[in-house]
This record gives C-alpha cells, sequence and structure tokens, in this order.
C-alpha cells in the first residue's frame, strides 16, 4: 500500500486550485479552436464555473461568456454529435450554463446527424451511442436519451455470462468506462433509471456480469483488462488503474448501480475496486510508463474523484485522498503565469509534454478535484471565507455526466 503523508495544508491547496484557474483565463478561451468537453472550451467552462462557484467571485464571469459565445459558434455547425468530442458534451455545457436556446439547437443537429442506429463507427461513451445519451440526459431532452441508447438492446452479443457489444469496428472487446462496456452500461442504467425503462437498467446489469467474470485479482480485488483480444498492445497497457480504463473508474458504474438497484453487492465490488487501486502503488512512478499521468481522465485527478466519493459515501479518512493530493501540489508547476501540470510520455524526447488547460489532461480537471478536496476537508460547503457553494460539500457546481453525485 502507498504510505500516507502528513495532511496537505488546506489553505494551499485552494490557493493552488485557484492559480490553475487563473491560468485557464490566459490559454485564450475566447480564441480556442477545440469546443469540446474532453480537451477544449467546454470542459474548461465548467472548470471556471466551479471556481467561479466555490470563491464566489465574479472574476471569471468574463472568460465564462465568451467561451459561451465561443461553445454556441462552433455547435452551429458542428458535425460530431459525440459526448466528449462533439454536440452532446456542448449542449450540456450550454444547458447548465444558461444557453438553453443554443443547447436545443446543438441537441437538434445531434438529431439530424443520427442515421438510426448510431453516429460513427465507435459504439460506447467517448464518441458513441452511450455519450450522446448521457449528454442529451444531462441536457434536459430525455427522448433524445432513450433513442440514443435503444441500439444497444439490438446489437448487444450474448456471452458466456452476459452481453457485451462491439464498440469499434475490430475483434476487441473493451471493458471500461471510456471505450468498453461499462460505460455502455452506465449509459444504460442511467437513462434507464431516468426514463422507468427497467429493461435498460436490466441490460447494464447484464453487460457488468460480463465484465465481472473478467477479473483477474481475486474475491477481494478487482482487476480487468483493457480489451479481449488486446487492442493495440504496442502501445496500450493490459491493465490500468484510472477513470478510463481501471477499477477507479469501475468503481463509479457500481456506484450508480448501488443507487439505481438498491442491490448491497454493488457497495462490495465498490469496495474491492478501491482495495486494489490503492493497492496498486500509485501515484508513485513505480516504472516508466506507470502512472505518469497527473490528471482526470487517466491519472491522479481522477482517483480523487472517486477518493472523494468513498469520503462522503464509505465513510472512508482522508489519508488516501490526502497522498494523491500532495502528489498533485508536488508536481505543480508555479510562476506568474499560474499554476499548471505537466504529464509524461516516458517514450518521449523529452518526456515532459506541455501543460494542457482541458478537462482529460490538464487543469480544467485537475481543479475542480482540488477544490471539491478543499470542501470535503473542511467539513463545510463553503470556500475560505464563506462563501456558499451551490452544490454543498459533497459534490461540485455541475456534477460530470458519468460521475454519480455522492450520496451521504
Amino acid at each position: 500500500m502507498t504510505a500516507v503523508r502528513s495532511s496537505p495544508d488546506v489553505d494551499l491547496v485552494e490557493d493552488v486550485a485557484r492559480s490553475a484557474a487563473d491560468w485557464l483565463l490566459t490559454t485564450g478561451v475566447s480564441d480556442a479552436t477545440d469546443p469540446s468537453l474532453y480537451h477544449g472550451i467546454s470542459g474548461i467552462l465548467l472548470a471556471l464555473h466551479e471556481a467561479r462557484a466555490h470563491f464566489g467571485i465574479s472574476s471569471y464571469d468574463g472568460a465564462i461568456a465568451r467561451g459561451l459565445d465561443r461553445v454556441s459558434e462552433f455547435a452551429e455547425a458542428g458535425d460530431n454529435a459525440s459526448l466528449y468530442f462533439g454536440l452532446a458534451g456542448m449542449a450540456l455545457v450550454l444547458h447548465r450554463l444558461g444557453r438553453a436556446a443554443a443547447a436545443q439547437r446543438a441537441l437538434a443537429r445531434v438529431r439530424d446527424l443520427f442515421d438510426g442506429e448510431r453516429w460513427n463507427p465507435m459504439f460506447e461513451l467517448f464518441m458513441g451511442n452511450a455519450g450522446v445519451g448521457l449528454g442529451a440526459l444531462c441536457a434536459g431532452d430525455l427522448d433524445l436519451a432513450v433513442e440514443a441508447v435503444l441500439p444497444y438492446v439490438e446489437q448487444a452479443d450474448r456471452t458466456a455470462h452476459g452481453v457485451n457489444w462491439a464498440v469499434r469496428p475490430t475483434p476487441p472487446r473493451s471493458h471500461h468506462m471510456a471505450h468498453g462496456t461499462l460505460g455502455i452500461a452506465y449509459a444504460l442504467a442511467s437513462v434507464g433509471s431516468a426514463s422507468g425503462r427497467a429493461e435498460l437498467v436490466e441490460l447494464s446489469v447484464l453487460a457488468t456480469e460480463d465484465v465481472i467474470a473478467r477479473n483477474t485479482a481475486g474475491p477481494n480485488g478487482f482487476l480487468v483488462p483493457h480489451s479481449d483480444p488486446p487492442h493495440r498492445p504496442d502501445i496500450i497497457e493490459r491493465w490500468s488503474y484510472g477513470w478510463c480504463n481501471g477499477p477507479a473508474g469501475d468503481a463509479q458504474l457500481f456506484r450508480l448501480l448501488t443507487q439505481v438497484t438498491g442491490e448491497r453487492r454493488w457497495i462490495e465490488l465498490q469496495d474491492r475496486c478501491w482495495a486494489t487501486v490503492v493497492g496498486s502503488g500509485l501515484p508513485a512512478r513505480l516504472r516508466p510508463g506507470f502512472w505518469d499521468n497527473n490528471a482526470r481522465c487517466c491519472g491522479t485527478a481522477g482517483v480523487l474523484a472517486t477518493a472523494c466519493d468513498r469520503i462522503v459515501e464509505r465513510g472512508d479518512d482522508f489519508g488516501f485522498a490526502d497522498t494523491l493530493v500532495t502528489d498533485l501540489l508536488e508536481r505543480v508547476i508555479g510562476d506568474d503565469a499560474g499554476a499548471r501540470w505537466s504529464n509524461t510520455e516516458h517514450r518521449a524526447d523529452p518526456p515532459d509534454l506541455p501543460p494542457q488547460p482541458g478537462w482529460a489532461m490538464g487543469n480544467a480537471g485537475i481543479l475542480r478535484e482540488l477544490l471539491r478536496y478543499v470542501r470535503l476537508r473542511r467539513g463545510a460547503g463553503c470556500a475560505r471565507g464563506g462563501t456558499d457553494h451551490d452544490s454543498g460539500q459533497a459534490g461540485y457546481a455541475i456534477q460530470w455526466p458519468d460521475q454519480p453525485p455522492a450520496l451521504a
């Protein structure tokens, strides 16, 4: 197990998060050319809104307004319907940040691009139907959400223990949240629960059973390979531990199924995922290629999100969350320009990658988790100085589409 360091100074964590938000203001939101939730403006706007809600100050308002103008412009001519790279993610952000008419136009384009089965060859959460369904649900269009996930009913392939899907036009079947069975299961459970379609929730459970049967970590852990047969094994690790393709993200589906079904067996699976994550050695860089990422999608911030969910729901102490936050503080780049993080690609020369502003690999995803950690550490839903936060200590100003709200 990773050794727990002393608790970080909470005021310092908050200051770093604010500096990280301020750095986003210098990255040219109004001039950016990527509108996406994954790398681009849409994800950055949710992070700036988080800072706005946490600190209760208006210094981010201008950048948020300019960014929303840019997203609205992109949405008018967008031809990618996906959650993380296209219109569904833009619609979610526009809807939640007060641009209802622009959000509706974006969703209308999503409908126009649908062929009745899918939007592109990918058939998963990041780029395919599952993500479109989650985006539509979070943008207030339940009918489109149902329409997006219904093709999974007909396209499901029976396996020895459940079902899965061909998520790309190649033989490997992927298993986790970003590109695989569990991301589809998450969308089915979310949309099925919201729409009262019990058959969608049942299909979600059946898909989850397929992945559970692939566990390699024994009865007390949970670790499933990336894909079978291995997809691009020359560059993709067989086992990962983060949100995208590992147990930190798998646990988010098990959290959702706990809430949707009320069955306690999903709590046991949450705990098994967490035992594997904590026992993996992260966030230490144990070898080249192991845990080279600080960010939300594949790195430390994504694990911190699950750690904070467990503090709220499972009564965990702060020990491992403290370790994760301390690691982020140790790796931050801080100067007059603001705080930011560089991820590592050990096969590149030089290995340190340029800092990124977006949700997936950069500041936007990290600062959201740091601010939530601060609120939980203080035991009240407020920033230093006592400004109330929109959603209290347990969560975020705006919940992410594939992370259930934490219910104490």
